[in-house]
C-alpha cells in the first residue's frame, strides 16, 4: 500500500508540473526570448517520467501486480522467494489506495489462492487459499476440514522434508529440518497439495482456531471469507486473526514469474 501511495504522489507531482509548463511556464520562458529556451531540469524529468509512471500505476492498480512470497505458509504450492503475479481485475476494479470496488467483475471462488490486506494491519499484504465463502459453515478438528457438513478428503502423496525457521530459548533464529505429510485436497474445481505436521497448534481463546479445536462450527459472515495456508500447521490465517473482508481483497495469484534459487519454478501456474 505504501508503494502505491508513493507512486500516486510522484504521478501527481510530475503530472502537475508538466501541465503547468504547457499552460503557463513555457509561455513565460518564451516571452521576449529570441530563440527557444531549454526546459528546466524539473520539467524535463516530469515530461520523461510521467508517461512511464502513469503506465506502471495503471497496470499495477487495475491489471496485474507482482508480489514476493516472504514465508513458507503456502508450501508446497508457493515457496519463500517465489515472485508471483496477481490478477487485479478478477475480483473487480478498485479505486487505488481506497480499495473500493467501482466496477464489479467477480468474487473469490473456493480454492483460489488470493492476496489481501492483512485484517489487523491493512498496510501488510497476505496470501492464502480461499476455504470458506460467505455463509459457509467451517469445521477443522484433528486436522480434518469439513465445509457445510462435507468432509474434505485428503489423499497421502509422500513425506515432505524442508527447513523450518524457529526461535530458540534465547530468541535467536535457527533452521531445523522437519518432515510433514504431503497430501492432495480438492476444493471446488481446484485440486492442490497441502502439508500436515504431527504437531498441535495453539490458539488464543475466542479465536476461530480455538473454537474449531473445541469442535465448534464457524459460520463465515456475509461479505467475508475464511482463509488458510496450504502449510496447515505453519500458517497464520483465519484461524488466528479471523475472516477476510471483501474490502481487503487485492487479487488472485496465478503465475510464478521468477525464483532466484529454483529456476525450474519459473513459469508455473498457481492453482
Amino acid at each position: 500500500m505504501y508503494f502505491a501511495i508513493f507512486m500516486l504522489v510522484i504521478l501527481l507531482v510530475s503530472g502537475i508540473i508538466w501541465l503547468l509548463d504547457i499552460l503557463i511556464l513555457r509561455k513565460q520562458r518564451q516571452a521576449g526570448a529570441l530563440g527557444d529556451v531549454p526546459d528546466p531540469w524539473y520539467v524535463e524529468y516530469s515530461k520523461s517520467f510521467f508517461p512511464v509512471i502513469l503506465l506502471v500505476f495503471v497496470v499495477r492498480s487495475f491489471i496485474v501486480e507482482p508480489f514476493k512470497i516472504p514465508s513458507g505458509s503456502m508450501m508446497p504450492t508457493l515457496l519463500a522467494g517465489d515472485y508471483i503475479l496477481v490478477n487485479k481485475f478478477t475480483y473487480g476494479l478498485r479505486v487505488p489506495i481506497l480499495n473500493n470496488v467501482f466496477y464489479p467483475v467477480g468474487e473469490p471462488k473456493r480454492g483460489d489462492v488470493f492476496v489481501f490486506h492483512y485484517p489487523p494491519d491493512p498496510s501488510i499484504d497476505y496470501i492464502k487459499r480461499v476455504i470458506g465463502l460467505p455463509g459457509d459453515q467451517i469445521q477443522y478438528r484433528d486436522k480434518q476440514l469439513t465445509i457445510n457438513d462435507k468432509v474434505i478428503n485428503l489423499d497421502f502423496i509422500a513425506p515432505y522434508k524442508y527447513a523450518l525457521n524457529v526461535n530458540d530459548d534465547s530468541g535467536s533464529a535457527r533452521e531445523v529440518d522437519v518432515t510433514a505429510s504431503r497430501l492432495s485436497e480438492q476444493l471446488g474445481d481446484v485440486k492442490h497439495d497441502v502439508l500436515i505436521h504431527d504437531i498441535m497448534n495453539q490458539y488464543m481463546p475466542g479465536s476461530p482456531g480455538y473454537r474449531l479445536m473445541q469442535g465448534e462450527t464457524v459460520t463465515v459472515p456475509a461479505g467475508h471469507f475464511f482463509a488458510m495456508g496450504d502449510n496447515r500447521d505453519n500458517s497464520s490465517d483465519s484461524r488466528v486473526w479471523g475472516f477476510v473482508s471483501e474490502k481487503h481483497l487485492v487479487g488472485r495469484a496465478f503465475f510464478i514469474w521468477f525464483n532466484f534459487d529454483q529456476w525450474r519454478r519459473i513459469g508455473q501456474s498457481i492453482g
